[in-house]
């Protein structure tokens, strides 16, 4: 490391702290929150109000405290500048919107929107708090760019309890695909270049979260059970044959052996097919430069312990005559915001917070955010330090085989 470099990561900081400044009105909780990210960004091991305090020179946590719950600041104002950074710093015409949610395992049932409820981080029933994100993905890197707090009917149907946790009465029950397409409408209105969503299946099932993206002319490549419906009306009621059956007519010649971009082991291959479903008949989808839509099916190399080559199913939406490996990057984008959850977990303590209140669980994340897109940031202008996949945009009345 030269003194370049660290004069230019400095500057770079500077310069992204100077787009959020004028959301702080006065100068002390200015200073505070660029010190709150300072710390998100140092060696300190905990991002807690005590050890960020510390970081910053402060004898007591007072003042981080307040900068979360008490002084005047609009997370949501923050985000809207977070997202041009984005996109100024890591834009791509053929980005990838994903969106995920994340658990932050917590005691107690005063922090809000906590309950004992699935969390897909820990792989169990916890007693946590839930956050849908959406992160962005380019070849120039990825990084989280917006985030709500799902809160639960136990919480939404208490408006008492919501008022001591400082939930709105303005915030109603919104299930977590509701709040995805909202960041993602946010998003798209934002001005933000994307060409395609990815999701796994909470939201790919959802079919008016597949409709707000068709309506929009945004395509897509979302997860799926096998048991999800691909015939008349694509899964808008449960009729028609099922994913899972579908393949099984599949002809040997449709499997085509690919990656779904490189992990942690190398190039992640499987078998992967794809075939054209039929259009709605109340769409235009086969119009010269329209849309379509197809069943993207992926298989791995080896058997799992029961002896049978695992499957995984992707309802897809996008320009006529994407190819199958278009299809297939897209979906292996998704794995981009994991490594963005891990990350940010790790790097600047996304999930180490100690607030309870609604507003203070927003205003936490969206600094750990930015501090997260800082180092997204620096790291893809850094040299060899640019992601090695590659997402660029660019396939009959019943299902049709590619070969």
């Amino acid at each position: 490391m030269t003194s370049e470099d660290l004069q230019s990561w400095a500057a770079g900081l500077d310069e992204l702290f100077a787009r959020i400044a004028s959301r702080f009105g006065r100068v002390e909780p200015r200073r505070q929150a660029r010190a709150y990210l300072v710390g998100l960004l140092a060696p300190v091991e905990r991002k807690n109000g005590w050890q960020l305090a510390e970081a910053a020179g402060d004898a007591q946590p007072h003042r981080m405290q307040r900068l979360l719950n008490n002084v005047r600041w609009d997370p949501r104002e923050v985000r809207v500048d977070l997202r041009d950074y984005v996109v100024e710093q890591l834009g791509d015409p053929g980005g990838v919107l994903i969106v995920d949610e994340t658990g932050f395992i917590k005691k107690g049932t005063q922090s809000a929107g906590v309950q004992r409820q699935y969390s897909g981080t820990a792989g169990r029933v916890e007693n946590c708090q839930l956050g849908v994100f959406l992160a962005y993905a380019t070849p120039r890197g990825r990084a989280l760019m917006d985030a709500e707090l799902y809160l639960p009917k136990s919480w939404t149907g208490d408006r008492a309890r919501c008022a001591q946790a400082g939930i709105p009465d303005s915030v109603p029950f919104a299930t977590k695909s509701v709040l995805a397409t909202a960041m993602l409408g946010r998003a798209l209105d934002g001005g933000v270049p994307a060409s395609w969503v990815s999701a796994d299946e909470a939201y790919g099932q959802d079919h008016k979260f597949r409709l707000y993206l068709e309506k929009r002319k945004v395509g897509y490549v979302v997860a799926v059970p096998k048991s999800q419906s691909v015939g008349t009306g694509i899964g808008y009621g449960n009729t028609g044959s099922r994913a899972d059956a579908v393949t099984a007519d599949a002809p040997a010649q449709a499997w085509k052996r690919l990656s779904a971009g490189d992990g942690a082991k190398g190039p992640r291959l499987y078998d992967w097919a794809m075939a054209t479903l039929p259009p709605h008949a109340d769409d235009d989808l086969g119009e010269p430069g329209g849309f379509q839509r197809w069943l993207l099916v992926r298989r791995s190399l080896t058997p799992n312990d029961q002896g049978e080559l695992e499957m995984a199913f992707y309802l897809c939406f996008g320009p006529a005559g994407t190819p199958l490996d278009q299809l297939v990057r897209i979906a292996g984008s998704r794995w981009a915001i994991e490594e963005c959850f891990q990350s940010a977990k790790n790097e600047v303590g996304l999930d180490q917070y100690q607030v309870r209140r609604y507003d203070g669980w927003h205003r936490h994340i969206t600094l750990a955010m930015l501090a997260h897109a800082y180092l997204a940031v620096t790291a893809a202008h850094a040299p060899k330090a640019r992601a090695a996949w590659s997402p660029s945009p660019q396939p009959r009345s019943a299902v049709s085989w590619h070969i």
